[in-house]
């Protein structure tokens, strides 16, 4: 047992550095204050696909046409919705000071080979006419000066996509205990300037091919420019894949071109789910997927987490009690720098630290979801969202 809490305090002692440093790395957006952008600007196109959005659909709207950022135009395609997400952008277009900036487009028939998200995206991307197109969800909202911060921060730091990490928000019991623990996984293993740029460490001849594994993206908040865009092939090189964000940001990678991840804290705010309903389907339409479907490595992880977040708490409440206090001090070790981490990253992001002692009960909702999505892959379970089958 005591090899176990071995491995549990090296791995969680490697993810503190990687978090520690991505504490440092992980920036906002520029401030565009200083700048005055002028109507002849780079036009910018904000495209937002709806599907049944009626809870969200004006919040998200109404902050992207209250743009300090001047030209620009608002796109929003209505994916056959059955709620009143038509109506309600309707009226914005009509009544919004800003309507004449508002175009709505009614979704196309989506082709059998097609997944929702990526066809809905990909007639947006073609209908844009900006310079700068930004892939936005419905379930997001902007601060005024979010668009004038992209455009500044594109042409300071030299990229041709970015992705902004919304600030999360969270209100049910649900949402607090499992959403953080997305950012917290991400945060402890991806070290975020390496997806700026090739570790130095990487043989030259290895970068080409292994720098793309180090990308992540969040598909609530992508930006890219146009020509960027059209090059890697848009949302259709990407229309049968469910982490369709991720492999956007590959392909922006393998064909050589630059992009970088944002702290979103302060300019995009989200909130992607409601109920533990909502949160098990969505979650387990992608999980899976976001290891490429490789079972190995998914089971691997799963091991791997069960070991480090969850049987320290058993053994030392075990070793405790049969007063092995050699072993409570090993199980003691992992227990406290996994509260160290999940108080650093609720303290970054703006959540509440308490909800960090729950952790080994939300690692344990996580491993119950994999046997899910295991279970669906190896019997060829299709999951559905919005009423779609995936």
């Amino acid at each position: 047992m005591i090899y176990l809490m071995y491995v549990a305090c090296g791995y969680l002692l490697l993810t503190s550095v990687i978090l520690l440093r991505n504490r440092l790395n992980f920036t906002s957006l520029s401030n565009a204050e200083p700048f005055r952008f002028v109507d002849d600007s780079r036009k910018v196109s904000i495209c937002v696909p709806a599907r049944n959005e009626e809870r969200n659909i004006e919040q998200c709207i109404r902050s992207a046409l209250n743009q300090t950022y001047p030209n620009l135009e608002v796109l929003v395609l209505d994916d056959h919705s059955t709620d009143r997400t038509s109506p309600i952008l309707q009226e914005l277009k009509k009544n919004h000071p800003n309507g004449d900036k508002l175009i709505l487009l009614k979704g196309k028939p989506k082709p059998d080979d097609w997944l929702g998200k990526p066809w809905a995206c990909q007639q947006l991307g073609e209908a844009a006419e900006g310079h700068i197109l930004i892939f936005a969800d419905a379930d997001t909202w902007f601060e005024k000066d979010t668009v004038a911060r992209v455009v500044r921060t594109m042409g300071r730091d030299v990229v041709d996509m970015l992705t902004v990490w919304p600030r999360q928000k969270l209100k049910s019991f649900w949402e607090k205990m499992l959403i953080p623990l997305v950012y917290y996984a991400l945060f402890s293993l991806l070290p975020v300037h390496y997806v700026y740029r090739a570790p130095r460490w990487m043989p030259s001849f290895l970068r080409q091919k292994f720098g793309p594994l180090f990308v992540a993206a969040c598909g609530q908040f992508m930006v890219f420019k146009e020509k960027t865009y059209r090059a890697i092939g848009g949302h259709q090189s990407v229309k049968q894949k469910v982490v369709d964000d991720v492999k956007l940001a590959k392909k922006i990678k393998s064909a050589g071109f630059k992009m970088r991840m944002y702290y979103g804290s302060d300019s995009v705010a989200c909130r992607m789910y409601r109920s533990h309903k909502e949160i098990k389907n969505g979650f387990r339409k992608n999980f899976l997927a976001g290891f490429g479907y490789n079972l190995f490595l998914f089971l691997l992880m799963g091991l791997l987490h069960l070991a480090v977040y969850v049987l320290p708490t058993f053994t030392f409440i075990w070793s405790l009690a049969n007063l092995n206090y050699s072993l409570v001090a090993w199980s003691l070790l992992p227990i406290l720098l996994m509260l160290f981490h999940r108080f650093l990253t609720a303290r970054w992001f703006g959540w509440n630290p308490a909800w960090g002692l729950l952790h080994p009960i939300s690692v344990l909702w996580f491993e119950w979801l994999g046997f899910l999505t295991v279970r669906d892959y190896l019997t060829n379970k299709h999951t559905t969202w919005k009423s779609r089958e995936i």
